[in-house]
């Protein structure tokens, strides 16, 4: 049952009490109207809590604002929602149409620095955030007392005589509750085997990050990318206030899971008693990276599960890491993001993860 303002309520219960579901949640699928962003179908969701979020079909539903109870969850790029038209491939135009928000999808077959392999020549973190989804459908019903909401769509990365890719995406949540999950499955719509890289870049920012918020991981060990991060590798969990000049640092965890096969991460301010976690399967995405950016008006630090180290598509073929996919091969892959909302609750985190670590 939804447990909404302190009380389980049963489907009977609560819709004595409403006229519409929209007085306490739900979705909305509208679509954006002015400048870059215009064009661009957007579907909000309401949970009922306090959490809400904005899904993109255009930008292959892809995730922007995320808040819970006013409060902003994610970092806003200053680019904000733009059509997929405005897109640059080469180079490093991918961030001409980063809108930072909860999810930016990397992908599909490249990751990473602009590069070349096989010919090719790729920019920067690939094509699959400015393809916009077809068949796309929001919905929801009620299951015994549980609502579910949800939008779903395919999003396919194709060219004549290349790669052939089609992902089919989930995003839905439940009245009552304070998370979302993304659900994928990919496939090799072609006829030859394809390069499959993935990134899940989740982009938390003020006022969930400020100086002293911490990230907690299930990771037994981390890596810095480079010298750069190399320099804080010591403190790569804590976060400062503001730098003047700051250059990004990435860090590569080695991360455990629980029995389930589930590994987990969260941004924590108990300042605040808000957190952010991220909870995936680690079978299909075996990488996590962290995306630390203290700079001035680019304060956002990344939760970032993947299925390659973002080095690109040749670095990842000649170390024999590149994943790729056989015709008619399918992979499925699971997030779940969502909001620790009490000094409880974040004790509670804490503790679990703890418990993954002395397991391992």
């Amino acid at each position: 049952m939804p447990k909404l303002f302190g009380k389980a309520y049963s489907k009977r219960e609560l819709l004595r009490r409403i006229g519409n579901l929209s007085q306490i949640g739900g979705t909305r699928l509208y679509e954006l109207s002015d400048g870059p962003e215009k064009g661009v179908r957007a579907v909000d969701f309401r949970t009922g809590t306090g959490f809400a979020f904005t899904a993109l079909p255009d930008r292959g539903l892809d995730i922007s604002a995320a808040s819970y109870r006013g409060m902003s969850l994610v970092w806003r790029s200053p680019v904000g929602e733009v059509s997929p038209s405005f897109y640059e491939p080469e180079g490093l135009g991918w961030l001409r149409t980063f809108h930072g928000g909860l999810l930016t999808t990397c992908g599909l077959t490249h990751v990473g620095a602009p590069g070349r392999d096989g010919g090719e020549s790729f920019g920067l973190h690939g094509r699959y955030s400015t393809i916009p989804a077809r068949d796309v459908c929001v919905d929801a019903n009620w299951r015994d007392d549980e609502y579910t909401m949800w939008v779903k769509g395919v999003v396919r990365q194709a060219v004549l005589f290349g790669e052939n890719l089609t992902l089919t995406r989930k995003v839905s949540a439940k009245l009552g509750e304070s998370c979302l999950t993304v659900e994928d499955l990919v496939e090799n719509s072609g006829f030859n085997k394809c390069p499959f890289l993935i990134l899940y870049h989740i982009n938390a920012g003020f006022p969930l990050v400020d100086a002293g918020t911490q990230l907690v991981t299930t990771s037994a060990s981390v890596t810095a990318r480079d010298e750069e991060a190399e320099k804080g590798k010591e403190e790569h969990n804590v976060m400062s206030e503001p730098v003047a000049g700051y250059r990004e640092k990435c860090y590569f965890f080695e991360m455990k899971t629980d029995s389930e096969g589930y590994a987990y991460s969260a941004l924590l301010n108990e300042e605040l008693e808000l957190g952010l976690y991220v909870k995936y399967r680690k079978d299909t995405l075996p990488h996590f990276v962290e995306w630390k950016m203290m700079g001035e008006g680019a304060y956002v630090v990344g939760m970032e599960p993947a299925n390659n180290l973002l080095r690109g598509r040749a670095a990842e073929r000649e170390a024999g890491t590149l994943v790729e996919l056989e015709p008619g091969q399918r992979v499925s892959t699971f997030l779940e993001i969502g909001v620790l909302s009490s000094r409880n609750e974040i004790k509670e985190f804490k503790k679990s993860v703890t418990g993954i670590l002395k397991a391992s």
